[in-house]
């Protein structure tokens, strides 16, 4: 079975020596030896100041939110993962949606200021396959409105925009640390912050709300990573070269071998250093990309229609219509994409297609 996506499993040699690090210091979560070091090496290996690994992807951003959005509107795309959209919701803020560019993929920065109303209170944009947005534009109706700027870059490490991490644009970044992502241990994520008194305000809020031992400032959760996950996080960090040169390498055979008579592509922004975390592309018309998944899926090749459906058709959200979200929901498909892809398995997927 070819699934869209397939986890990288370290030498398991090297996951049992960080194991008895974890039983000789009988330290398993509440930030271990283990998680202070992942930490560190996360903060060297991505060239940012700030960094918060959590248990998982999703709580980052709902975290974001709880200290940002103050339950207020949030301008958000509808071109994303479900997880941005339903935290939102989760934290008792108000999506609306903000169409997207039918090129780069990412929120139609054009579009963001119509949408603004007395009770926005943030920009929720997702970097798109770890496309970023345009930040700058962005940052600047922020900037003008008096606006917090949550991105959702669950697809973006290792990315950078013009030679500094994307990860150091906005108030807060996000990131996924799951299984399926490019880095990854096993569950996890993480958030990024520009400025030290709101990292120490996130970091309290995920270790619930503890200022001392004794002593609470604020609500908080519970969403620390375990020293068995930073375990496996040590283990990953270092083949991340290997890692994004063989992703690198189907990419490339993708873009060569692949007929574009009647599909398009991701366009990457201008100035981006990417990651290769996603192969998508568009088809036609919508029954052309359902008839290729058919095909595969008899070959038990399983691409994902990913995202579909837009996050503006959700039943727990106000209807706002955008046209181009939808329509590229409905045409769009992830190839298969992970290191060690033979180039036997990707003619087969480029010849079905």
């Amino acid at each position: 079975m070819i699934n869209v996506t397939k986890t990288f499993f370290p030498p398991l040699e090297e996951y049992k020596e960080q194991l008895q690090r974890i039983w000789s210091n009988e330290w398993l979560t509440n930030r271990g030896e283990l998680y202070q070091e992942l930490s560190q090496e996360l903060k060297k290996y991505l060239g940012i100041n700030f960094i918060i690994p959590m248990t998982n992807g999703t709580l980052p951003i709902q975290i974001a939110l709880k200290a940002l959005a103050n339950e207020g509107e949030v301008i958000t795309t509808p071109f994303s993962y479900v997880a941005t959209t339903s935290s939102i919701v989760w934290e008792n803020c108000t999506p609306v949606f903000v169409d997207i560019n039918p090129e780069y993929l990412t929120i139609d920065e054009t579009k963001i200021e119509a949408a603004i109303t007395p009770e926005t209170t943030a920009i929720l944009a997702t970097h798109v396959f770890g496309n970023p947005c345009n930040v700058e534009v962005i940052n600047e109706i922020a900037k003008k409105y008096n606006l917090k700027v949550i991105y959702d870059a669950a697809h973006c490490f290792g990315v950078t925009y013009k030679n500094t991490s994307i990860f150091n644009y906005g108030d807060v970044s996000t990131c996924s640390f799951h299984a399926t992502k490019l880095f990854h241990t096993g569950e996890g994520g993480a958030v990024i912050c520009q400025d030290e008194a709101l990292n120490n305000d996130i970091y309290r809020r995920h270790n619930f709300g503890h200022s001392t031992k004794t002593e609470f400032e604020g609500v908080g959760i519970n969403a620390k990573m375990s020293e068995l996950q930073a375990a496996m996080g040590l283990c990953v960090l270092p083949y991340m070269t290997n890692i994004i040169l063989d992703r690198k390498r189907i990419c490339n055979y993708y873009d060569t071998n692949i007929n574009w008579d009647n599909l398009n592509k991701l366009k990457i922004r201008e100035h981006t250093n990417w990651n290769y975390s996603y192969y998508p592309i568009i088809f036609k018309t919508e029954e052309d990309c359902i008839k290729v998944v058919k095909k595969l899926n008899k070959q038990d090749i399983f691409p994902r229609r990913y995202f579909y459906p837009s996050l503006d058709t959700l039943s727990y959200v106000d209807a706002t219509y955008c046209p181009v979200s939808n329509d590229i929901a409905s045409r769009i498909l992830c190839l298969p994409l992970y290191n060690n892809l033979e180039e036997e398995i990707l003619n087969i997927i480029i010849q079905s297609i």
